[in-house]
């Protein structure tokens, strides 16, 4: 079968469909992933196929400096998503080739992709790294983490995608313009697959979100999509030094995340593992974290990208920002976490880990970075400790990453798959 998937935004949002495309091509697919061009080596050095989509979060930021960085509130961030989803429909149509007999859709991309499939009539599943469903287990994803009771989450949820399809309402109007289809509204489109029990394959663990009762048919977890890992790769031999000199560190990183004062971020960063006593890996990242003023022989500053797979299980504990999947990679490492969601799905994993008891007490970025810089310290460093000097937070991660090693994501999402009617 030739699969399409399609998926869009940070690392994060694309890595795991690397593991899952690659699973899929070793079962005899044709596996394409559409993405950005900044990952096409990535999606190749999986074995893929790589088809470009436009509106790569990662190029220069907006020229207007209250636009810049990652947005920490609702208005900005709903500004900065319809301006990337109007980019992203205009690619959206040149997806497809002639011969795609599948689509698998991202959580990114599926509202857009719903229109792709009924203009090729061809059968299309979702492949979702969150949780998007209404249920009364638990608030929407981007709603801060916290519960607001059963009714109230269900409810939430609803206006949480009424919200995405007013979102999205321009650019399907030009995409379905484009594919020759009748003009539908997004909440139409949605209705309809939701009422034709559309297939959605959840890329994460039960453990961390146990499936809710009141999900209709359709609605499977099937366990992570890890990224895709050469079998001979290796951290870099700088880094394989450090972890090696002494006792194992601390890694600190934000992942995708980008900051408008990363001298600042990387300072507190510093004192705050100094003062905890600790040795530390700083991931620069997007944030922009850079060296210590002065050379030590307790900090290094790796500039470029590590696989967590490889370097998560050597350190004692990881300061992060709760993306799904670096959230689910400390997991795998049976290490504990110190979170620091800046916006968006965050706060729900570092509330997901935390009820696991694999976590400390979150500490938002746009709280964190507010405070006085001592008492930011202070926090921080406290919050290291923690995670390093408690036996129940890195048994209940260790417990965690037991269970993950009893689930095959990939292959169970293999034997979900939808395939078209002959």
């Amino acid at each position: 079968m030739n699969i399409l998937i399609t998926a869009a935004g940070s690392y994060g949002d694309i890595a795991p469909y690397t593991g899952l495309g690659a699973r899929l091509r070793a079962a005899g697919h044709e596996v394409t992933l559409a993405t950005h061009d900044g990952f096409a080596p990535v999606v190749r050095a999986a074995g893929l196929e790589f088809r470009s989509l436009p509106a790569d979060p990662r190029a220069a930021q907006p020229a207007d400096p209250d636009t810049r960085g990652t947005p920490t509130t609702r208005r900005a961030l709903m500004r900065r998503a319809t301006a990337f989803i109007e980019q992203l429909g205009t690619g959206m149509a040149d997806a497809a080739s002639p011969g795609t007999e599948l689509l698998l859709l991202s959580t990114t991309t599926a509202p857009l992709g719903w229109h792709l499939a009924e203009a090729l009539d061809i059968p299309s599943a979702g492949a979702y790294l969150q949780p998007t469903t209404p249920t009364r287990d638990f608030a929407p994803v981007v709603g801060g983490g916290r519960s607001l009771g059963g009714w109230g989450n269900r409810a939430a949820g609803r206006l949480s995608l009424r919200v995405v399809d007013r979102l999205h309402t321009a650019a399907a109007r030009a995409l379905r313009a484009r594919l020759g289809l009748p003009p539908a509204t997004p909440h139409t489109i949605r209705r309809r697959v939701e009422a034709a029990n559309w297939p959605i394959l959840h890329g994460f663990s039960e453990l961390l979100v146990p499936r809710p009762a009141d999900w209709r048919p359709g609605l499977d977890i099937t366990g992570y999509w890890w990224p895709h890992l050469a079998p001979d790769a290796q951290l870099p031999p700088v880094l394989e030094d450090f972890l090696t000199s002494g006792p194992p560190p601390v890694s600190i990183g934000f992942g995708s995340m980008t900051t408008d004062d990363a001298e600042h971020l990387t300072t507190l960063a510093i004192r705050a593992l100094r003062r905890a006593g600790l040795r530390g890996i700083l991931l620069s990242g997007n944030a922009a974290l850079t060296t210590p003023d002065s050379p030590s022989d307790d900090i290094l500053t790796l500039p470029t990208p590590v696989p967590h797979a490889l370097l998560f299980p050597r350190v004692a504990a990881a300061v992060h920002h709760c993306g799904a999947g670096t959230s689910a990679a400390a997991l795998r490492a049976g290490i504990p976490s110190v979170p620091v969601p800046f916006t968006a799905d965050q706060p729900f994993w570092a509330a997901r880990l935390a009820s696991l008891g694999a976590a400390t007490a979150a500490l938002p970025f746009p709280t964190l970075t507010k405070l006085p810089l001592d008492d930011a310290v202070t926090r921080l460093a406290t919050a290291l400790t923690e995670a390093t000097t408690t036996p129940s937070l890195r048994a209940h991660a260790q417990s965690a990453a037991h269970h993950l090693t009893t689930e095959d994501g990939p292959t169970t999402a293999l034997n979900l798959l939808p395939h078209p009617t002959p």
